[in-house]
Parts: C-alpha cells; structure tokens; sequence
C-alpha cells in the first residue's frame, strides 16, 4: 500500500491504495467525466481537479503512470 497526496485522494476517494488501484481509479474518473480527447484517445485532457495531479496539459495515456509516481510514496 502506497501513501498518496492530498491531490490524489481527493480523485480516487483513499488515503492509501496499492498502484494498480491507483491506475484503476483514474480511469474510472477520466471515463466518467469523459476525459479522454475525442480525436486522439490516447490524449488525457485534465479538468481542473485531475490537472492537480497531472498538469494542466493534455497529456498521453502513457506518460500518466510517470506523473502519478510523484504523487504515491512508499
């Protein structure tokens, strides 16, 4: 179980989670707020809550797991 920011928390609704339930929540939240660029759907375009944790940029699919590492500790 890994320790998340306050930024994280407050999207996937835990203190503390391991990574693959992290990754899971996002997508969670970015399907449901639909987040995911219409044209290109590997493209991530924050809301203001998400850009909290992934920059206020669109942002590739695959360069997400990266960003979320500075927001889980050990």
């Amino acid at each position: 179980m890994y320790s998340l920011s306050p930024e994280l928390q407050e999207i996937v609704g835990a203190k503390k989670m391991t990574r693959p339930q992290v990754v899971k929540k996002i997508w969670i939240y970015i399907k449901a707020k639909k987040l995911q660029d219409s044209k290109n759907r590997r493209l991530i375009n924050p809301d203001k809550k998400l850009s909290a944790v992934l920059g206020s940029r669109s942002i590739d699919m695959l360069k997400m797991a990266g960003v979320l590492s500075k927001h889980i500790k050990k």
